[in-house]
């Protein structure tokens, strides 16, 4: 008898009793799955993120630790089985971690690394979100912006969101600098920088921070064109722009390389993800490296998704998304998303005054770095106002300068917060 209460008093179903707020999250996490089979918003993302925030919540199972990640570092002694001691309780109390954090821990017993802790270190050291944007560079022609290099300036705009959520976000809602910044880079609507950010100066928002950033990228066709309409006449969504010059092959060997330096110079910190990014570049754009260019684009980029996926759902734990904190960081999120869709569309307009050859605006909405989802949704907007204009080509050009713009932006809040 004493061997099966002891079993029982190990099953989920008795341990759920100590916090049932976990079973909040697995019906959240349930929701989350609908959206991204049924709904198909940013399934390939917001599947294994849901999943890792349903395996994280189940009682028990013990598959990711926060201890371990405490503190905004890697407890590698806790990690490798060291016991937990009165010292290390205080030290941990003394910097700011929760104590239904390192409480996980009684003193004088340790915990095995689960396996989303392990996973979870290619997050913490900043590994995934790299490699994905390898991929990204891998899959992305930036032959339109080196046609049309006006377009740099509306993928900067786009980024305007970020700084202007990170001041609302430190003023009004109270959050610390670095974690206002961890906010503000939803704008960018790059769900990679988000990550990589946030693991950097706000880790436990990290689960609230990628949900909001993910679930924004995926609604991108129901936020954006409100903003979009209220901003331009119908004569400024009518305007149709020139076909772009065709972008010489060596242009675009070379493109990648000056990119590299020039933003490593001048935002040193962004020199892991500008570097990756067009490496993967120059992988496609050389011609003599194929194979590893499809491995970029396919099973590196397949296999790394499930790991970041997975690994930044289990930072949804109970501590910290069931609170008020979170609905701020989704609220800041929407405002950061659609401040920066204006910030584009406003540049645009204000572009216009000067050019000869004008631009249509809703343009400028993609340079929210959302590749290629914001370029779709400039084409769709401009064929509704005028059938046959096809903005596409055009709007990839501030598309793939906003994913440049979020990584230098993401580098700036680093080199100020990091």
């Amino acid at each position: 008898m004493e061997y099966i209460l002891n079993f029982l008093k190990q099953t989920g179903f008795y341990l759920v009793g100590s916090d049932p707020r976990q079973l909040i999250m697995i019906v959240i996490a349930f929701i989350l799955m609908y959206l991204a089979i049924k709904k198909q918003f940013e399934p390939l993302l917001l599947l294994p993120i849901s999943f890792g925030m349903l395996l994280t919540n189940l009682p028990g199972a013990e598959m990711f630790h926060e201890i371990f990640f405490a503190g905004g570092h890697v407890n590698w002694d806790i990690l490798h089985g060291a016991e937990m001691t009165q010292e290390l309780a205080d030290h941990m109390a003394a910097v700011g971690v929760a104590q239904s954090v390192y409480s996980q821990i009684p003193v004088g017993q340790s915990v095995s690394a689960g396996l989303i802790d392990i996973l979870y270190l290619g997050v913490k050291l900043g590994i995934y979100p790299c490699l994905i944007f390898m991929g990204v560079g891998a899959m992305t022609d930036f032959g339109p912006l080196i046609a049309n290099p006006k377009s740099l300036l509306l993928g900067a705009a786009a980024q305007l969101g970020i700084f202007l959520t990170f001041i609302a976000a430190s003023t009004l809602l109270g959050f610390l600098p670095n974690e206002a910044a961890s906010i503000g880079i939803i704008g960018g609507a790059d769900g990679p920088t988000a990550i990589y950010v946030t693991s950097r100066l706000a880790p436990d928002l990290l689960g609230p921070i990628a949900v909001a950033a993910y679930s924004y990228m995926a609604l991108v066709p129901v936020i954006q064109p409100p903003i979009m309409k209220a901003l331009t006449t119908k004569e400024e969504r009518e305007i149709t722009m020139k076909q772009l010059r065709p972008v010489r092959k060596v242009e675009k060997i070379i493109f990648p390389i000056v990119v590299t330096v020039f933003v490593s110079f001048l935002v040193p910190s962004a020199a892991p993800l500008i570097g990756c990014l067009m490496f993967g570049n120059l992988l496609k754009e050389s011609g003599v490296t194929e194979r590893l260019s499809k491995t970029a684009q396919n099973e590196m980029m397949n296999i790394v998704t499930i790991f970041l996926g997975i690994s930044v759902g289990a930072t949804a734990t109970a501590n910290t998304f069931l609170s008020l904190r979170t609905l701020g960081i989704m609220a800041m999120g929407i405002v950061a998303f659609g401040c920066g869709s204006a910030g584009g569309v406003l540049l645009a307009k204000f572009m216009n005054l000067f050019l000869k050859e004008k631009i249509n605006p809703l343009i400028g909405s993609a340079g929210v770095s959302a590749v290629p989802m914001a370029a779709r949704v400039s084409n769709t907007v401009g064929q509704k106002a005028k059938p046959g204009n096809f903005l596409l080509m055009h709007a990839m050009g501030p598309n793939v300068a906003g994913v440049i713009g979020s990584a230098i932006a993401a580098g700036v809040l680093m080199a100020l917060f990091g």
